[in-house]
């Protein structure tokens, strides 16, 4: 009971403490900030800096250091190498730095060299044999369209090119589908397609003679151009203050100019602080990260909008209460909601990021750091630059709109 009871009448003197929560945000900001000068940048994502990503699943678990050691060999010592998903589902992503590919024919060249380094390393398979677990359906289908395992040919060419393209797209359809109806992307046995309709033991035989099954498969891969990248980087940057810029717009209308200011230099706080600790934790600035960003914009500018929105009522109430103590007591008054309602978001973002994922670890990331400094920015930062601004400016009352009430307590005395 104790602490709701906290939390229901608090006496808190936020703004006594506003230095503390300043040097500790300048704190925030300068070793975010000296990590990125440190490093010269921050550390972009394929999306943004261009190069080539593969994502390779094997059957087993690969060993890196192997990898690492025939990329080198054919060149691509500057590839990166990192594990995706769950352990067990034995994937890692190969990445090329846009320095070591410049342009889009060497970007695809690179892709090759890492097909050509896999192949080296795992064995390339029987000579003029195709590897099943990397084929494409054309590929299956001409053999099969060779070979004829269901006669087909007798009922016309178009025919049997018609057939076999559907039966080799249904079996690399299971041996790319994830389990428990497909493969994961690699077949170990031929007998594994016995599922799909249409095929036969002549089928598997067939395949068994013009096809062999690596130890590993290409799921996917990305190719980003450099100038693409560029151009990414800059529409993120462009797209992130606009947001910002629209924000301000709607506080200045919705409530007054001094508001929008302060809530937008807390959240332009948040988003530095934010973006210093992918830094400090050398982690990859991506499109899904700047997708986290402007969530991140979006929620501590309404955590804000809730403390402002008190204020102006409070306002309203004690005209003649001091403004300093006035904001504090509204901060008080909404800090229950906005330690319940911020709690509830932490949890949910932070189990994301726990539990997520690889794909959406950066997104993730991003909100569990911003929900975390934009509650603290809308309390500590955002009030005591309101403040600031209204002493600064020298208006007796930041109401919603002051010179309107102006008028209305003229009229009124009148």
């Amino acid at each position: 009971m104790a602490f709701f009871e906290f939390f229901h009448e608090p006496k808190i003197d936020w703004m006594g403490k506003k230095w503390h929560f300043i040097t500790l945000s300048l704190i925030l900001l300068g070793a975010g900030w000296v990590s990125i000068a440190v490093r010269r940048g921050f550390t972009y994502g394929i999306d943004f800096r261009g190069g080539t990503l593969v994502y390779v699943k094997f059957a087993r678990q690969p060993d890196l250091d192997a990898i690492r050691s025939e990329l080198r060999r054919v060149n691509l010592g500057g590839a990166t190498i990192q594990r995706f998903g769950a352990a067990a589902d034995n994937e890692v992503i190969v990445g090329l730095e846009v320095g070591a590919t410049a342009s889009t024919e060497s970007l695809d060249a690179g892709k090759r060299a890492i097909f050509t380094a896999l192949a080296g390393l795992y064995g390339a398979g029987p000579v003029g044999k195709v590897d099943f677990n990397n084929a494409s359906p054309q590929a299956v289908a001409e053999h099969l369209v060779v070979a004829d395992p269901l006669r087909l040919a007798a009922k016309g060419l178009d025919e049997a090119r018609g057939g076999y393209r559907e039966l080799a797209q249904a079996m690399v359809n299971l041996r790319n589908s994830p389990p428990p109806g497909g493969r994961g992307g690699l077949i170990a046995d031929f007998q594994d397609l016995r599922g799909v309709a249409g095929v036969t033991q002549a089928v598997l035989d067939a395949l068994g003679k013009d096809f062999y099954l690596s130890s590993y498969a290409v799921r996917n891969t990305e190719i980003v151009g450099p100038k693409v990248g560029g151009d990414l980087r800059r529409q993120a940057l462009y797209v992130t203050l606009a947001a910002l810029g629209a924000m301000l717009v709607y506080i200045w209308f919705r409530f007054e100019l001094i508001y929008g200011v302060a809530a937008v230099i807390a959240t332009f706080h948040d988003v530095l602080i934010t973006l210093g600790v992918f830094s400090l934790l050398h982690k990859e600035i991506s499109l899904t990260v700047i997708a986290g960003l402007l969530t991140l914009v979006g929620y501590t500018m309404n955590d804000t909008i809730v403390v402002f929105d008190r204020i102006r009522e409070n306002v309203r109430l004690a005209k003649r209460e001091d403004f300093v103590s006035l904001v504090n007591r509204s901060i008080n008054q909404t800090l229950s909601r906005t330690i319940l309602t911020s709690g509830l978001t932490f949890l949910a973002v932070l189990s994301l990021y726990l539990f997520g994922g690889e794909v959406i670890n950066g997104f993730a990331l991003t909100l569990v750091v911003g929900v975390i400094i934009g509650t603290y920015s809308s309390i500590a930062i955002a009030s005591p630059i309101l403040v600031y601004l209204h002493e600064r400016v020298g208006q007796r009352g930041p109401g919603v709109k002051p010179r309107a009430y102006e008028r209305e307590t003229a009229g009124a005395r009148r």
